[in-house]
């Protein structure tokens, strides 16, 4: 017997069409796992501790990007293959829309489907030479300065070797996939999921000239906050967080467990970027 997933958002047609999901899945006698999505602005203390059981099938997610990353979170380091379903604004990490739901149901029932792998980062924050927290994401870490304070000073090493120090609102650290979140807002490229790199990218430098940067994924990046920045935050995929100051260091790599996205569509990913950015121009 199969069990699938459900991560629903906390929206009225949502949970409706999740309920609905739910019984068709019964109905063909599979066996359904039921998680709500986590609220948004929580202590990374307040983080929810439960996994995904190992023994899904795949995971249907019904919301929004940030549902999907919530999800995700879910599944941690697991090989358990999951698939966005638009309810959202924006829905890059989407593969199906609301109207076609039950039909890609159907296929991925029947093993209709591809895997990709989407790249994640390994993040470990130490505490005084002791690992303090150590989170993996699929978009990007953020560290920026709280309301009112002033420019965060972020010391950045790649290989062990200083690259600069950041004086800015803050600095975005983020996979392929992240490129067309936070980073894409700050001012950073559009990098297609399969290039392999890690972005980074400052939010409003002090500095005219330090400029988004794509470094190759096999490079270990190293941060650290300069003694006179104050009131910083480091937040993993926008889902959860907490303060840092110059005591922290921040180590990110990439990880060994990339997440898998069911892909069904004959849609390619420029489909997707022009449709959701709404670029102009039509086929020729």
């Amino acid at each position: 017997m199969k069990k699938i997933g459900i991560v629903v958002k906390p929206d009225a047609e949502a949970v409706k069409t999740a309920d609905e999901l739910e019984h068709w899945l019964e109905s063909k006698t599979i066996d359904v796992v039921r998680q709500e999505n986590l609220p948004y602005g929580r202590k990374f203390s307040d983080k929810d501790k439960s996994s995904a059981p190992p023994d899904l099938f795949c995971i249907f997610v019904l919301g929004g990007d940030g549902t999907f990353l919530s999800a995700v979170r879910w599944i941690g380091d697991q090989n358990i293959p999951i698939i966005g379903v638009k309810f959202g604004e924006v829905g890059f990490l989407a593969e199906t829309a609301e109207e076609d739901l039950f039909s890609a149901a159907e296929d991925i029932l029947n093993n209709s489907f591809t895997i990709t792998p989407r790249m994640r980062l390994l993040v470990k924050v130490f505490s005084k030479d002791q690992e303090f927290a150590s989170e993996t994401v699929l978009n990007d870490i953020v560290i920026n300065k709280q309301a009112l304070a002033r420019l965060a000073h972020i010391d950045t090493y790649i290989d062990d070797h200083y690259l600069t120090t950041y004086s800015a609102d803050g600095l975005i650290v983020a996979t392929p996939t992240g490129s067309t979140a936070y980073s894409l807002a700050a001012g950073g490229p559009i990098v297609q999921p399969e290039v392999p790199g890690i972005v980074l990218t400052p939010i409003c430098p002090f500095t005219l000239t330090n400029r988004p940067l794509i470094i190759a994924d096999s490079a270990c990046i190293k941060i650290r906050l300069a003694k006179k920045s104050k009131d910083i935050m480091l937040t993993f995929d926008g889902q959860a967080g907490f303060e840092i100051n110059e005591d922290h260091t921040i180590v990110i790599s990439k990880s060994p467990h990339p997440i898998n996205m069911i892909t069904m569509t004959k849609q390619t990913y420029f489909d997707v970027l022009k449709a959701k950015l709404r670029w102009s121009g039509g086929r020729t």
